[in-house]
């Protein structure tokens, strides 16, 4: 079984906090085997005994009748018999509960959401819920309990987790991983066809059948394609308004701008796609469209392209961006207003991407990503935007290269990807 010591933590902070817990993520990204094998794991090991952890997985045909909240909620109360000691509620798939008429109230429904807030008033109950699909996704499980949840967003394994679960050949990590990502299965298959398989069904089988039966979409294709537009453009500045221009030229399909935005919204829902902003590092606000788009798992990207378009640049830049989410950085795309005169002596202006701008509280990083500075030209190419930024957080140049780090005359830092990666103080080096 694979450590997710990150997100153990996060539970073992938050056990008996009074809140609901609820662990949201992308489909088969590790929540359920989070809860009912590592939490459960922990959970006993100090002590806790199995009467006082109730696992109830929602999804198995063995539990159907707790998906009737009003049963559900009659079986837990059974079951919370000690008054002195702590019982911990596991609720898998909790999205299988449906709504039923209140047998009490007359134009009324009882979900699952009542079931829970009811179930917190009790003193001795700790609850514990993931689920996801096409009625409702986990964003908005959390959104229903109106401000009592506490969210355990569980990502696709970090390139820390996926080095560590090597027993061998992990010389060879950065290459495996820049090619399948991180999803848990992928790390149990032994060659490329069925990681290939695997990762294509995902998005067959689950990821778009839950989108078209939640939405009421009947057309597959243009979600395909959609998906495919994004997965060339990774990490290139976009808008609906462009995407929908490729539609009509390439691919001779008109489409609207507003269904493209609303499809990119129901991606994003589902923890598919990540967005980046961009914003004027000078000016201090987000300047809106374009924007950069990125997938949660850089191998579910791989797979959308039948893995022909792996242009380690971009699928890097993924990388980093996934990396710094997962630490808990908000992400955008740094834009820095430059002015210059030309050879004609005329003034002009122009604007500097900055890759990421990552900020959590008082903490800023401003990183580029690059393959390789190997040649000096190339290097102060990287750096220009960082050296026109007015002020002194810390600028940081992460490079594909493995590389002993050093900073130049100016205070940057040059990092190498994997020690980026595998050492979460190295930004601070």
């Amino acid at each position: 079984m694979i450590e997710r010591r990150r997100y153990l933590d996060q539970l073992i902070a938050k056990k008996e906090n009074g809140m609901i817990k609820v662990i949201t993520g992308i489909r088969r990204c590790g929540k359920s085997c989070l809860l009912f094998s590592i939490y459960y794991s922990y959970l006993k090991s100090i002590g806790v005994d199995d009467q006082h952890i109730i696992r109830l997985a929602l999804d198995d045909d063995e539990n159907m009748q707790y998906r009737n909240p009003i049963l559900l909620g009659e079986y837990i109360r059974s079951l919370l018999t000690d008054k002195d000691k702590v019982y911990y509620i596991f609720l898998d798939e909790i999205q299988k509960v449906k709504e039923v008429r209140n047998p009490y109230l007359e134009g009324e429904t009882v979900g699952f959401v009542d079931v829970l807030l009811g179930l917190m008033k009790r003193s001795n109950a700790d609850l514990y819920v993931t689920g996801s699909n096409s009625r409702m996704l986990s964003s908005d499980i959390l959104t229903e309990f109106r401000g009592r949840g506490d969210e355990i967003r569980v990502h696709p394994l970090s390139f820390r987790e996926f080095y560590d679960s090597l027993k061998d050949g992990q010389q060879n990590a950065w290459q495996q991983y820049f090619v399948y990502g991180g999803m848990p299965y992928t790390c149990t298959l032994d060659n490329h066809r069925d990681k290939m398989r695997y990762l294509q069904n995902l998005f067959h089988t689950i990821y778009l059948s839950d989108i078209l039966e939640r939405h009421g979409i009947r057309d597959k294709s243009l979600l395909d394609e959609l998906l495919d537009v994004v997965s060339s453009s990774v990490g290139s500045l976009t808008n609906p308004q462009r995407i929908a221009a490729t539609f009509a030229s390439v691919k001779k399909v008109g489409v609207s701008t507003e269904t493209i935005g609303r499809y990119l919204d129901y991606f994003t829902d589902a923890f598919i796609l990540s967005k980046a902003q961009r914003y004027d590092i000078k000016g201090r606000k987000y300047i809106g469209s374009p924007l950069k788009y990125y997938y949660t798992d850089i191998g579910l990207r791989n797979a959308r392209l039948n893995f022909r378009q792996t242009e380690e640049n971009h699928i890097m830049e993924n990388i980093i961006y996934n990396e710094l989410v997962l630490r808990g950085f908000a992400v955008d795309v740094g834009v820095v207003e430059y002015n210059y005169k030309d050879d004609a002596g005329k003034s002009r202006k122009t604007n500097l991407e900055v890759d990421f701008v990552a900020t959590e509280g008082s903490r800023k990083y401003y990183i580029q990503s690059a393959l390789t500075i190997g040649e000096e030209e190339k290097r102060l190419q990287e750096i220009r935007p960082l050296m026109r930024i007015p002020d002194s957080f810390k600028k940081i140049v992460v490079i594909k290269e493995p590389i002993i780090p050093w900073h130049d005359e100016g205070g940057i830092l040059y990092l190498g990807i994997e020690r980026f990666l595998l050492e979460e103080d190295a930004l601070n080096l």
